[in-house]
């Protein structure tokens, strides 16, 4: 049996990815000057674990970009056209993540005698509508909170938009948390290895068979469907596609687990984004006259992040790291190229990135600190973000072509 030309191009999701470049080496320069200031200010201003949170920061942005290691395009694929090569890279990355997880968070390991405590939050209302909002929202503003970090040092310019709204959203969200904390009905947070009762072996071993049963289902669902397959991003060879080009998504899965337990190590808590924007939107609305410091989301031992210098703040340090060490992989690749707005992926990055940062807040946590980190720690708030924020997703697909954003069949790489 033959196939036909026009069944043969649907074998491939198409990619915008652009070719390869000659690197860039004024602006690799610029961004290792900005790098080494930065990280010589935390050396002499900090303590010891923010340089090292800055260096895993540059390392998890050089790999998200390396990889287009995609969140919102994983949970797109699936839902539009039923491939699921990006979520596998998911669940791969979640078995090495708990692997490493269960010691550490069992015996308590770190590098400088912090506390070691994973992210594990109550499951409720805010949870259910956070991520609902959260999914959408990284549909439209046309990254995650990852992928947003990662695009702007990039050099995709609309993603600023969605990052100032991502912003803004975040700060309005822990204005407004108390209310959805203390007047939403929620359950106590449940950990698979303490809450069960099963102990960090016996919720690893849940874990992973459940990694491989979605991964199992996403093949079956490629089948039924017969869904394309992801285009190849331009990469070199050898040696050299470690500075160049794409990276395989099992190898940045793999990078991105690691660097989140050395995350975990260093600072008691795993890698996490949109706390950093709550503080820097909360320190913003400070400057213009707002009072923040009497919000309930600024109370307790988040009050002395308010009255600190934001590179106090170790996620902070992380973000600024991605957005480092993604301007100098795209540099390096010779793609760093800011890229056009119009007036529809601009519209989609406001509502987009309010949602998000809205959204982010009422879950506790986006698709890092929920959904990486949370299922990383064993708490079933991470598995139930992914399922709610799977079904933004489906919302959102019918949303996307209002502002000219394609469906179904994603062509963009980014997160």
């Amino acid at each position: 049996m033959t196939t036909s030309a026009a069944e043969k191009q649907t074998k491939t999701l198409a990619s915008s990815a652009p070719p390869l470049g000659p690197p860039q080496i004024k602006l690799i320069i610029g961004g290792l000057i900005v790098t080494g200031v930065l990280l010589v200010y935390l050396m002499a201003s900090q303590e010891a674990m923010h340089p090292l949170l800055l260096i895993i920061g540059l390392l998890l942005g050089y790999t998200l970009f390396h990889a287009r290691f995609g969140f919102t395009s994983a949970f797109r694929r699936l839902m539009a056209v039923g491939n699921g090569q990006a979520l596998r890279s998911h669940m791969v990355m979640l078995a090495v993540a708990v692997t490493l997880f269960a010691p550490i968070l069992a015996f308590g390991l770190s590098f400088f005698d912090v506390e070691v405590a994973g992210y594990v939050s109550p499951v409720g209302v805010s949870l259910l509508v956070g991520a609902f909002m959260f999914g959408i929202g990284m549909q439209l503003g046309g990254g995650c909170a990852s992928g947003t970090l990662y695009a702007v040092g990039g050099g995709r310019s609309v993603m600023f938009i969605t990052l100032f709204f991502f912003i803004v959203g975040s700060t309005i969200g822990a204005y407004h948390l108390p209310f959805w904390t203390e007047e939403m009905p929620a359950a106590e947070p449940i950990s698979l290895a303490t809450t069960t009762g099963w102990g960090y072996g016996g919720a690893w071993a849940a874990s992973i068979i459940l990694f491989g049963l979605i991964a199992w289902i996403t093949l079956v669902v490629e089948r039924r469907r017969n869904a394309p397959r992801m285009a190849d991003v331009p990469t070199e060879s050898g040696i050299k596609r470690v500075f160049r080009g794409a990276w395989p998504l099992v190898i940045a899965a793999v990078v991105l687990a690691v660097l989140n337990a050395l995350t975990l190590m260093t600072r008691g808590e795993p890698w996490g984004v949109t706390s950093a924007l709550a503080l820097w939107g909360s320190k913003g609305a400070e400057v213009i006259g707002f009072d923040p410091a009497s919000w309930g989301y600024w109370q307790g031992e988040s009050a002395q992040a308010l009255q600190q210098s934001i590179f106090a703040d170790t996620t902070t340090v992380l973000n600024f790291g991605v957005i480092l060490g993604a301007f100098l992989a795209s540099a390096a690749g010779g793609l760093f190229k800011l890229s056009k707005i119009t007036k529809g992926n601009a519209a989609a990055s406001v509502i987009g990135g309010l949602l998000m940062g809205y959204g982010a807040r009422l879950a506790f946590g986006c698709n890092i600190g929920a959904y990486f980190g949370g299922i990383a720690s064993f708490s079933m708030h991470g598995y139930i973000w992914g399922v709610v924020a799977m079904a933004g997703t489906f919302l959102a697909l019918f949303l996307r072509p209002l502002f000219g954003l394609s469906v179904p069949k994603p062509k963009d790489s980014f997160c």
